[in-house]
């Protein structure tokens, strides 16, 4: 039996593409090892910043150097934007875009529909129609590494992953129940990569619910490109609030999790069914960008700062607890002092509880790549760094907020310093003391220590 080594970079979406390239190597006979004793490593990549291309190229080469025998495929969204790129990278021995991934493991046992070495396809380019059906080609005549992308745009297939509870670390499983964007933020290559929106049926996501369910699973966590535009794309047409009071009412699932939503997908209907049931966490992160009416406009953004102010408060109204959490761009080009006052001027007034930073990264083929009036370096890392240290003030507030309560929390994997990590609905990571089983609830005091953290001490057993 051949041993495999997967590393996931990026958002859930590529953890929930990385659980179901797992499974496919687990049916072809493949068992997970450590990296240097893997024949398959495989790199799930992101390439939403040029950081997150920087660390794939990293860690491409440091497997290679500790296990310069395994064969690389790299995989993920960075494969699809710049396939030629990684395949020069020595030790990569296939790159494989995200409408292949489903493949992965037939070509890891040798069954793939490769031409000859002299036989080179065109590979798609970004947002262009396809050329070929699964375009397969030599990345250069100098290269031996192959590359297998192509049709992404008439992807329609959402990828999912049946993960088990405690496996790969990860006591709550993700979900992908959409994938795929049609918006086209200036900053923002995810579009071009992903390919358009698509939703998974209905039926599926509760029949994948009930599976984790009865795997064990007490937590799953909903996540998707664009996730509050779930069901757009269905026939009938469905919304994402549907889907929740279907999850609600078809499985046993006892906590609900969701992960980023957009805005203007937050209405107060989809807002009063969270705040309606506690079996769904109270917990809501909501990409900001910028509190600039200009830059949100220079971004594509389809919201201005007030709207985006309006829901942050409505959720705060109705769930006073629940943590809400945003994404931040520092330094988009053409953004001024002014600019960036209004944005920390909105970020500190409105209730978050932790921030996102991000230090702005021109990504190959956007809008925003072809834009004058850049920021300069220092400038987005001085700006960058205000962000963050408000972002880290708002946390502690919102800690030390939560001191003396008593919370529901999931003990997870994680033993450190004598406690074990647990995570409340409203997404505070707690160290309860002593070494508990993963997957299990407790009732906590939340107590606060003399650094700021929560310290967590049982008040009911767990069960």
């Amino acid at each position: 039996m051949s041993g495999y080594y997967l590393e996931n970079f990026g958002c859930r979406a590529t953890q929930a593409d990385a659980a179901a390239i797992e499974l496919g190597l687990a049916a072809r006979g493949f068992r997970p090892v450590a990296a240097e004793d893997a024949d398959l490593v495989v790199v799930n990549t992101c390439t939403v910043t040029a950081s997150a291309d920087s660390q794939a190229r990293q860690a491409i080469r440091a497997f290679h150097r500790k296990n310069p025998g395994a064969r690389i495929v790299v995989c993920g969204c960075y494969a699809q934007r710049a396939p030629e790129e990684l395949a020069q990278i020595q030790g990569v021995k296939w790159v494989v875009g995200n409408a292949h991934q489903t493949e992965i493991a037939s070509l890891a046992c040798g069954q793939n529909h490769a031409p000859p070495a002299n036989d080179l396809i065109p590979i798609e380019p970004l947002g262009a129609a396809p050329t070929a059906t699964g375009d397969f080609r030599l990345a250069s005549p100098r290269s031996q590494a192959r590359i297998l992308t192509g049709g992404l745009t008439e992807h329609r297939e959402v990828l999912v992953g049946h993960v088990e509870p405690g496996l790969g670390g990860h006591t709550r499983p993700t979900l992908k129940i959409q994938d795929g964007c049609n918006h086209r933020c200036a900053y923002c290559v995810i579009p071009q990569v992903r390919g358009r929106s698509r939703s998974l049926a209905t039926e599926e996501v509760v029949m994948e619910i009930c599976r984790l369910v009865a795997a064990g699973a007490r937590e799953v966590v909903l996540s998707g490109i664009n996730l509050g535009g779930y069901g757009r794309d269905l026939t009938p047409r469905l919304s994402l609030g549907d889907l929740i009071e279907e999850i609600l009412a078809r499985t046993a699932l006892e906590r609900l999790r969701l992960s980023s939503l957009e805005p203007m997908h937050l209405t107060a209907d989809l807002i009063d069914r969270m705040a309606a049931s506690e079996r769904i966490a109270p917990h809501f992160h909501v990409p900001l960008q910028s509190g600039s009416d200009r830059i949100l406009h220079a971004m594509h953004r389809w919201y201005r700062a007030g709207h985006y102010a309006r829901r942050i408060e409505w959720i705060h109204e109705r769930m006073p607890e629940a943590a809400i959490g945003a994404d931040v761009i520092a330094g988009f080009p053409g953004e001024t002092d002014a600019d960036h006052r209004a944005t920390l001027d909105l970020a500190a007034r409105l209730p978050f509880s932790y921030l996102h930073v991000f230090s702005f990264s021109p990504r190959p083929g956007t809008e925003a790549a072809r834009l004058g009036s850049l920021v300069s370096p220092e400038r987005i890392r001085e700006r960058a760094r205000e962000l963050r240290t408000l972002g880290a003030e708002k946390a502690a507030a919102f800690r030390a907020r939560q001191a003396g309560r008593v919370l529901r929390a999931l003990t997870l994997q994680t033993v450190r310093n004598g406690a074990t990590d647990a995570l409340t609905a409203n997404y505070l990571t707690v160290g309860v003391p002593g070494v508990w089983k993963p997957n299990l609830w407790i009732n906590v005091r939340l107590r606060r220590r003399p650094d700021g953290s929560l310290a967590a001490d049982p008040v009911q057993a767990a069960a």
